[in-house]
Protein backbone atom coordinates (compact mmCIF):
# COMPACT_ATOMS: atom_id res chain seq x y z
CA UNK A 1 0.00 0.00 0.00
CA UNK A 2 3.04 2.21 0.10
CA UNK A 3 2.60 3.12 -3.56
CA UNK A 4 -0.89 4.38 -2.78
CA UNK A 5 0.40 6.71 -0.10
CA UNK A 6 3.05 8.03 -2.53
CA UNK A 7 0.47 8.52 -5.24
CA UNK A 8 -1.88 10.26 -2.84
CA UNK A 9 0.91 12.58 -1.67
CA UNK A 10 1.90 13.42 -5.23
CA UNK A 11 -1.72 14.16 -6.13
CA UNK A 12 -2.07 16.43 -3.12
CA UNK A 13 1.10 18.32 -4.06
CA UNK A 14 -0.13 18.68 -7.62
CA UNK A 15 -3.44 20.07 -6.45
CA UNK A 16 -1.67 22.57 -4.19
CA UNK A 17 0.54 23.78 -7.04
CA UNK A 18 -2.47 24.08 -9.33
CA UNK A 19 -4.48 25.98 -6.75
CA UNK A 20 -1.55 28.30 -6.03
CA UNK A 21 -1.12 28.98 -9.73
CA UNK A 22 -4.83 29.62 -10.14
CA UNK A 23 -4.82 32.01 -7.21
CA UNK A 24 -1.87 33.89 -8.67
CA UNK A 25 -3.54 34.03 -12.08
CA UNK A 26 -6.72 35.36 -10.53
CA UNK A 27 -4.77 37.99 -8.62
CA UNK A 28 -2.94 39.20 -11.76
CA UNK A 29 -6.03 38.91 -13.94
CA UNK A 30 -4.43 36.14 -16.01
CA UNK A 31 -2.30 38.79 -17.72
CA UNK A 32 0.30 37.31 -20.07
CA UNK A 33 3.10 39.77 -20.83
CA UNK A 34 4.27 37.92 -23.93
CA UNK A 35 0.78 37.63 -25.44
CA UNK A 36 -0.01 41.25 -24.63
CA UNK A 37 3.26 42.38 -26.22
CA UNK A 38 2.68 40.26 -29.30
CA UNK A 39 -0.80 41.78 -29.73
CA UNK A 40 0.90 45.13 -30.23
CA UNK A 41 3.88 43.95 -32.25
CA UNK A 42 1.64 42.09 -34.69
CA UNK A 43 -0.03 45.39 -35.62
CA UNK A 44 2.95 46.05 -37.90
CA UNK A 45 2.74 43.54 -40.73
CA UNK A 46 3.21 43.18 -44.47
CA UNK A 47 4.34 46.14 -46.59
CA UNK A 48 4.32 48.57 -43.64
CA UNK A 49 6.75 46.41 -41.69
CA UNK A 50 8.92 45.79 -44.75
CA UNK A 51 9.13 49.54 -45.40
CA UNK A 52 10.03 50.31 -41.79
CA UNK A 53 12.77 47.66 -41.76
CA UNK A 54 14.15 48.79 -45.12
CA UNK A 55 14.29 52.42 -44.07
CA UNK A 56 16.07 51.75 -40.79
CA UNK A 57 18.43 49.10 -42.16
CA UNK A 58 19.37 51.48 -44.97
CA UNK A 59 20.49 53.86 -42.27
CA UNK A 60 23.22 51.40 -41.29
CA UNK A 61 24.84 51.91 -44.66
CA UNK A 62 24.32 55.65 -44.46
CA UNK A 63 26.68 55.70 -41.48
CA UNK A 64 29.44 54.18 -43.57
CA UNK A 65 28.72 56.10 -46.75
CA UNK A 66 28.35 59.36 -44.85
CA UNK A 67 31.82 58.87 -43.40
CA UNK A 68 33.25 58.10 -46.82
CA UNK A 69 31.57 61.19 -48.29
CA UNK A 70 33.11 63.35 -45.56
CA UNK A 71 36.57 61.83 -46.08
CA UNK A 72 36.27 62.26 -49.85
CA UNK A 73 35.07 65.86 -49.48
CA UNK A 74 37.99 66.77 -47.23
CA UNK A 75 40.32 64.87 -49.56
CA UNK A 76 39.21 67.08 -52.44
CA UNK A 77 39.91 70.15 -50.29
CA UNK A 78 43.42 68.91 -49.53
CA UNK A 79 44.59 67.37 -52.80
CA UNK A 80 43.32 70.26 -54.93
CA UNK A 81 45.05 72.71 -52.60
CA UNK A 82 41.79 74.55 -51.87
CA UNK A 83 42.32 74.45 -48.10
CA UNK A 84 45.76 76.03 -48.49
CA UNK A 85 44.44 78.65 -50.94
CA UNK A 86 41.64 79.65 -48.60
CA UNK A 87 44.09 80.00 -45.73
CA UNK A 88 46.36 82.09 -47.95
CA UNK A 89 43.43 84.34 -48.88
CA UNK A 90 42.51 84.81 -45.22
CA UNK A 91 46.09 85.75 -44.34
CA UNK A 92 46.12 88.36 -47.09
CA UNK A 93 42.86 89.86 -45.86
CA UNK A 94 44.00 90.28 -42.25
CA UNK A 95 47.26 90.42 -40.34
CA UNK A 96 45.58 89.33 -37.14
CA UNK A 97 46.54 85.70 -36.84
CA UNK A 98 43.67 84.87 -34.48
CA UNK A 99 41.17 86.06 -37.10
CA UNK A 100 42.52 83.94 -39.96
CA UNK A 101 40.56 80.77 -39.02
CA UNK A 102 37.29 82.72 -38.94
CA UNK A 103 37.86 84.09 -42.44
CA UNK A 104 39.02 80.69 -43.66
CA UNK A 105 35.70 79.23 -42.44
CA UNK A 106 33.63 81.18 -44.98
CA UNK A 107 34.96 79.64 -48.24
CA UNK A 108 35.63 76.34 -46.47
CA UNK A 109 31.99 75.87 -45.41
CA UNK A 110 30.68 76.99 -48.80
CA UNK A 111 32.94 74.66 -50.78
CA UNK A 112 32.49 71.55 -48.63
CA UNK A 113 28.72 72.10 -48.64
CA UNK A 114 28.70 72.28 -52.45
CA UNK A 115 30.85 69.17 -52.84
CA UNK A 116 28.58 67.17 -50.52
CA UNK A 117 25.35 68.71 -51.85
CA UNK A 118 24.19 65.65 -53.85
CA UNK A 119 24.58 63.48 -50.73
CA UNK A 120 22.74 66.06 -48.63
CA UNK A 121 19.84 66.19 -51.08
CA UNK A 122 19.59 62.41 -51.25
CA UNK A 123 19.74 61.73 -47.49
CA UNK A 124 17.87 64.82 -46.33
CA UNK A 125 15.11 65.04 -48.94
CA UNK A 126 14.86 62.38 -51.64
CA UNK A 127 15.18 59.39 -49.33
CA UNK A 128 12.76 60.85 -46.78
CA UNK A 129 10.28 61.60 -49.55
CA UNK A 130 10.63 58.10 -50.97
CA UNK A 131 9.68 56.53 -47.63
CA UNK A 132 6.78 58.92 -47.06
CA UNK A 133 8.36 60.66 -44.09
CA UNK A 134 8.73 64.12 -45.61
CA UNK A 135 5.92 66.68 -45.71
CA UNK A 136 7.85 69.58 -47.24
CA UNK A 137 8.15 70.61 -50.83
CA UNK A 138 11.62 70.80 -52.35
CA UNK A 139 11.51 74.59 -52.10
CA UNK A 140 10.56 74.62 -48.42
CA UNK A 141 13.24 72.06 -47.62
CA UNK A 142 15.85 74.08 -49.51
CA UNK A 143 14.83 77.19 -47.60
CA UNK A 144 15.48 75.52 -44.27
CA UNK A 145 18.79 74.20 -45.56
CA UNK A 146 19.77 77.76 -46.38
CA UNK A 147 19.04 78.80 -42.79
CA UNK A 148 21.10 75.90 -41.47
CA UNK A 149 23.89 76.87 -43.84
CA UNK A 150 23.97 80.42 -42.48
CA UNK A 151 24.09 79.10 -38.92
CA UNK A 152 26.87 76.68 -39.88
CA UNK A 153 29.07 79.48 -41.21
CA UNK A 154 28.78 81.42 -37.96
CA UNK A 155 29.30 78.39 -35.72
CA UNK A 156 32.25 77.00 -37.71
CA UNK A 157 33.91 80.42 -37.80
CA UNK A 158 33.67 80.76 -34.01
CA UNK A 159 34.68 77.15 -33.42
CA UNK A 160 37.76 77.25 -35.66
CA UNK A 161 38.85 80.53 -34.08
CA UNK A 162 38.66 78.95 -30.63
CA UNK A 163 40.25 75.60 -31.58
CA UNK A 164 43.23 77.07 -33.39
CA UNK A 165 43.78 79.56 -30.57
CA UNK A 166 43.96 76.55 -28.23
CA UNK A 167 46.39 74.74 -30.56
CA UNK A 168 48.71 77.75 -30.59
CA UNK A 169 48.48 78.29 -26.84
CA UNK A 170 48.87 74.63 -25.76
CA UNK A 171 51.00 72.81 -28.37
CA UNK A 172 51.40 69.70 -26.17
CA UNK A 173 47.95 69.40 -24.66
CA UNK A 174 45.72 71.05 -27.23
CA UNK A 175 43.77 67.81 -27.73
CA UNK A 176 42.41 68.06 -24.18
CA UNK A 177 41.68 71.77 -24.36
CA UNK A 178 40.20 71.33 -27.83
CA UNK A 179 37.78 68.70 -26.55
CA UNK A 180 36.80 71.04 -23.72
CA UNK A 181 36.24 73.86 -26.21
CA UNK A 182 33.94 71.76 -28.36
CA UNK A 183 32.07 70.59 -25.27
CA UNK A 184 31.59 74.21 -24.26
CA UNK A 185 30.09 74.96 -27.66
CA UNK A 186 27.71 72.01 -27.24
CA UNK A 187 26.60 73.28 -23.82
CA UNK A 188 26.04 76.79 -25.16
CA UNK A 189 24.07 75.32 -28.06
CA UNK A 190 21.82 73.42 -25.66
CA UNK A 191 21.27 76.65 -23.74
CA UNK A 192 20.38 78.94 -26.62
CA UNK A 193 18.89 76.57 -29.20
CA UNK A 194 15.35 76.39 -27.71
CA UNK A 195 15.04 80.18 -27.59
CA UNK A 196 17.00 81.41 -30.62
CA UNK A 197 17.47 78.53 -33.08
CA UNK A 198 14.33 76.38 -32.93
CA UNK A 199 11.97 79.32 -33.72
CA UNK A 200 13.83 79.84 -37.01
CA UNK A 201 12.29 76.61 -38.28
CA UNK A 202 8.98 76.34 -36.44
CA UNK A 203 6.35 78.52 -34.84
CA UNK A 204 5.95 77.97 -31.10
CA UNK A 205 2.67 78.84 -29.41
CA UNK A 206 1.20 78.20 -25.98
CA UNK A 207 -0.72 74.94 -25.71
CA UNK A 208 -4.44 75.70 -25.48
CA UNK A 209 -6.09 75.36 -22.08
CA UNK A 210 -7.91 72.13 -21.46
CA UNK A 211 -7.79 68.79 -19.67
CA UNK A 212 -4.72 67.58 -21.55
CA UNK A 213 -2.71 70.68 -20.72
CA UNK A 214 -3.88 70.46 -17.11
CA UNK A 215 -2.65 66.89 -16.94
CA UNK A 216 0.77 67.80 -18.35
CA UNK A 217 1.08 70.69 -15.89
CA UNK A 218 0.14 68.39 -13.01
CA UNK A 219 2.72 65.83 -14.11
CA UNK A 220 5.39 68.52 -14.40
CA UNK A 221 4.61 70.00 -11.00
CA UNK A 222 4.71 66.55 -9.43
CA UNK A 223 8.30 66.26 -10.68
CA UNK A 224 9.25 69.87 -9.82
CA UNK A 225 9.65 70.81 -13.48
CA UNK A 226 8.94 74.46 -14.40
CA UNK A 227 5.63 74.42 -16.27
CA UNK A 228 4.72 78.09 -16.68
CA UNK A 229 4.90 77.62 -20.44
CA UNK A 230 4.01 74.56 -22.50
CA UNK A 231 4.61 75.08 -26.19
CA UNK A 232 3.22 73.40 -29.31
CA UNK A 233 5.26 73.72 -32.50
CA UNK A 234 4.12 73.11 -36.07
CA UNK A 235 6.43 70.28 -37.10
CA UNK A 236 3.77 68.70 -39.29
CA UNK A 237 4.89 71.08 -42.03
CA UNK A 238 8.21 69.20 -42.14
CA UNK A 239 7.27 65.57 -41.38
CA UNK A 240 4.73 63.41 -39.57
CA UNK A 241 6.91 62.04 -36.77
CA UNK A 242 5.58 62.51 -33.26
CA UNK A 243 7.92 64.32 -30.90
CA UNK A 244 8.20 66.24 -27.64
CA UNK A 245 10.99 67.46 -25.40
CA UNK A 246 11.96 69.20 -22.20
CA UNK A 247 14.80 71.26 -23.60
CA UNK A 248 17.22 73.95 -22.58
CA UNK A 249 19.41 74.61 -19.58
CA UNK A 250 18.71 76.78 -16.55
CA UNK A 251 16.57 79.77 -17.53
CA UNK A 252 15.81 78.41 -21.02
CA UNK A 253 14.14 75.17 -19.87
CA UNK A 254 10.82 74.64 -21.61
CA UNK A 255 8.30 71.90 -22.31
CA UNK A 256 7.46 71.50 -26.00
CA UNK A 257 5.45 69.03 -28.04
CA UNK A 258 4.82 69.00 -31.74
CA UNK A 259 1.43 69.19 -33.38
CA UNK A 260 1.79 65.65 -34.73
CA UNK A 261 1.68 64.32 -31.19
CA UNK A 262 -1.55 66.18 -30.51
CA UNK A 263 -3.17 65.36 -33.85
CA UNK A 264 -2.17 61.73 -34.32
CA UNK A 265 -2.40 60.28 -30.81
CA UNK A 266 -4.76 60.02 -27.86
CA UNK A 267 -4.47 61.61 -24.44
CA UNK A 268 -2.93 58.44 -22.97
CA UNK A 269 -0.17 58.50 -25.59
CA UNK A 270 0.55 62.19 -25.04
CA UNK A 271 0.85 61.60 -21.30
CA UNK A 272 3.19 58.65 -21.89
CA UNK A 273 5.45 60.70 -24.16
CA UNK A 274 5.54 63.65 -21.79
CA UNK A 275 6.33 61.37 -18.86
CA UNK A 276 9.31 60.04 -20.79
CA UNK A 277 10.54 63.52 -21.70
CA UNK A 278 10.18 64.71 -18.12
CA UNK A 279 12.29 61.74 -17.11
CA UNK A 280 15.19 63.16 -19.12
CA UNK A 281 14.94 66.38 -17.14
CA UNK A 282 14.51 64.87 -13.68
CA UNK A 283 17.26 62.29 -14.22
CA UNK A 284 19.70 64.96 -15.41
CA UNK A 285 20.34 63.35 -18.76
CA UNK A 286 21.50 66.57 -20.41
CA UNK A 287 24.35 66.81 -17.94
CA UNK A 288 25.10 63.10 -18.08
CA UNK A 289 25.19 63.23 -21.86
CA UNK A 290 27.53 66.21 -21.78
CA UNK A 291 29.79 64.23 -19.46
CA UNK A 292 29.76 61.27 -21.82
CA UNK A 293 30.44 63.60 -24.75
CA UNK A 294 33.44 64.98 -22.87
CA UNK A 295 35.02 61.52 -22.79
CA UNK A 296 34.18 60.78 -26.41
CA UNK A 297 35.45 64.15 -27.62
CA UNK A 298 38.64 63.67 -25.63
CA UNK A 299 39.15 60.30 -27.35
CA UNK A 300 38.51 61.79 -30.81
CA UNK A 301 40.76 64.80 -30.24
CA UNK A 302 43.53 62.59 -28.87
CA UNK A 303 43.36 60.41 -31.98
CA UNK A 304 43.59 63.54 -34.12
CA UNK A 305 46.47 64.82 -31.97
CA UNK A 306 48.43 61.61 -32.60
CA UNK A 307 47.58 60.98 -36.25
CA UNK A 308 47.27 64.45 -37.84
CA UNK A 309 50.95 65.41 -37.38
CA UNK A 310 52.01 62.13 -39.03
CA UNK A 311 49.79 62.75 -42.04
CA UNK A 312 50.89 66.37 -42.35
CA UNK A 313 54.56 65.35 -42.16
CA UNK A 314 53.93 62.86 -44.97
CA UNK A 315 51.61 64.83 -47.25
CA UNK A 316 51.70 68.38 -45.91
CA UNK A 317 53.92 69.77 -48.65
CA UNK A 318 51.66 68.34 -51.33
CA UNK A 319 48.56 69.68 -49.57
CA UNK A 320 50.10 73.05 -48.71
CA UNK A 321 49.45 72.44 -45.00
CA UNK A 322 52.25 73.69 -42.75
CA UNK A 323 51.44 72.12 -39.39
CA UNK A 324 48.54 71.44 -37.01
CA UNK A 325 48.30 75.16 -36.16
CA UNK A 326 47.58 75.97 -39.82
CA UNK A 327 43.82 76.53 -40.46
CA UNK A 328 44.30 74.57 -43.71
CA UNK A 329 44.68 71.50 -41.46
CA UNK A 330 40.93 71.73 -40.77
CA UNK A 331 40.26 69.22 -43.55
CA UNK A 332 42.70 66.75 -41.98
CA UNK A 333 40.95 67.14 -38.63
CA UNK A 334 37.49 66.72 -40.10
CA UNK A 335 38.36 63.56 -42.05
CA UNK A 336 39.92 61.95 -38.97
CA UNK A 337 36.98 63.02 -36.79
CA UNK A 338 34.55 61.41 -39.24
CA UNK A 339 36.38 58.07 -39.10
CA UNK A 340 36.68 58.23 -35.30
CA UNK A 341 32.98 59.08 -35.03
CA UNK A 342 32.06 56.01 -37.10
CA UNK A 343 34.19 53.74 -34.90
CA UNK A 344 32.74 55.20 -31.71
CA UNK A 345 29.13 55.25 -32.94
CA UNK A 346 28.14 52.06 -31.03
CA UNK A 347 29.56 53.59 -27.84
CA UNK A 348 27.57 56.79 -28.29
CA UNK A 349 24.46 54.83 -29.24
CA UNK A 350 24.74 52.76 -26.08
CA UNK A 351 25.15 55.82 -23.87
CA UNK A 352 22.10 57.50 -25.39
CA UNK A 353 20.06 54.29 -25.40
CA UNK A 354 20.79 53.76 -21.71
CA UNK A 355 19.43 57.23 -20.93
CA UNK A 356 16.39 56.62 -23.11
CA UNK A 357 15.69 53.35 -21.32
CA UNK A 358 15.88 55.08 -17.94
CA UNK A 359 13.50 57.77 -19.21
CA UNK A 360 11.12 55.05 -20.38
CA UNK A 361 11.01 53.55 -16.89
CA UNK A 362 10.50 56.99 -15.35
CA UNK A 363 7.76 57.87 -17.82
CA UNK A 364 5.80 54.70 -17.09
CA UNK A 365 5.83 55.53 -13.38
CA UNK A 366 4.99 59.20 -13.98
CA UNK A 367 2.18 58.79 -16.53
CA UNK A 368 0.91 55.34 -15.55
CA UNK A 369 -0.20 54.73 -19.14
CA UNK A 370 1.39 51.44 -20.23
CA UNK A 371 -0.94 50.95 -23.18
CA UNK A 372 -0.43 54.54 -24.26
CA UNK A 373 3.31 53.96 -24.06
CA UNK A 374 3.03 50.76 -26.13
CA UNK A 375 0.97 52.54 -28.79
CA UNK A 376 3.57 55.29 -29.07
CA UNK A 377 6.31 52.68 -29.45
CA UNK A 378 4.37 51.17 -32.32
CA UNK A 379 3.80 54.53 -34.01
CA UNK A 380 7.53 55.21 -33.86
CA UNK A 381 8.02 51.96 -35.75
CA UNK A 382 7.16 53.74 -38.98
CA UNK A 383 10.85 54.66 -39.18
CA UNK A 384 12.49 52.39 -36.57
CA UNK A 385 12.91 48.65 -37.08
CA UNK A 386 10.52 47.05 -34.62
CA UNK A 387 12.26 43.76 -33.77
CA UNK A 388 16.04 43.84 -34.31
CA UNK A 389 18.47 41.20 -33.11
CA UNK A 390 20.41 41.95 -29.90
CA UNK A 391 23.70 42.69 -31.71
CA UNK A 392 21.86 44.87 -34.22
CA UNK A 393 20.19 46.83 -31.44
CA UNK A 394 23.51 47.29 -29.62
CA UNK A 395 25.35 48.59 -32.69
CA UNK A 396 22.78 50.76 -34.42
CA UNK A 397 19.97 51.79 -32.04
CA UNK A 398 20.26 55.00 -30.01
CA UNK A 399 16.80 54.27 -28.52
CA UNK A 400 15.39 50.99 -27.24
CA UNK A 401 13.69 49.10 -30.06
CA UNK A 402 9.92 49.04 -30.33
CA UNK A 403 9.74 45.42 -29.16
CA UNK A 404 11.85 46.24 -26.09
CA UNK A 405 9.61 49.18 -25.24
CA UNK A 406 6.34 47.34 -25.75
CA UNK A 407 7.50 44.45 -23.61
CA UNK A 408 8.60 46.83 -20.85
CA UNK A 409 5.21 48.57 -20.94
CA UNK A 410 3.33 45.30 -20.67
CA UNK A 411 5.56 44.09 -17.84
CA UNK A 412 4.92 47.37 -16.01
CA UNK A 413 1.19 46.88 -16.56
CA UNK A 414 1.29 43.40 -15.05
CA UNK A 415 3.35 44.60 -12.07
CA UNK A 416 1.48 47.82 -11.30
CA UNK A 417 -2.10 47.60 -12.59
CA UNK A 418 -4.39 45.54 -10.31
CA UNK A 419 -6.45 43.11 -12.34
CA UNK A 420 -4.59 43.97 -15.54
CA UNK A 421 -6.37 42.67 -18.62
CA UNK A 422 -5.48 42.18 -22.25
CA UNK A 423 -6.61 44.90 -24.65
CA UNK A 424 -7.00 44.83 -28.39
CA UNK A 425 -4.94 47.77 -29.73
CA UNK A 426 -7.05 50.11 -31.83
CA UNK A 427 -4.44 51.69 -34.11
CA UNK A 428 -3.96 50.94 -37.80
CA UNK A 429 -0.24 51.19 -38.58
CA UNK A 430 -0.78 50.37 -42.23
CA UNK A 431 -2.17 53.91 -42.63
CA UNK A 432 0.34 55.70 -40.43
Amino acid sequence: MRWKRVATGALACGLMVALTGAAHAAQSGGFDVERASRAYLDLLQGPARAKSDAYFEGGYWLLLWGTLVTVATEGVMLFTGLSARYRGWAERVTRRRWLVPALFALPYVVTTALIALPWTIYTGYLREKHYGLMSQSAGAWAGEQAIQFGIAIIVVALLLTAVFAVIRAFPRSWWLWGAGTLLGFAAIGALIAPVFIAPLFNTYSEMPAGPLRDRIVAMAKAQNIPAEHIYVFDQSKQHKRISANVSGLGPTIRISLNDNLLNRTGADEVAAVMGHEMGHYVLGHVWKLLGAMALILAAIFYAIYRIAPVLIARFGRRWGVRDVADPAATSVFMALAAVAGLILAPVMNTLVRTNESAADAFGLDAAREPDGFAKVAMRLSEYRKIEPGPVEEFLFFDHPSGSTRVHRAMQWKKDHVPGATMVKPQIDLSKE
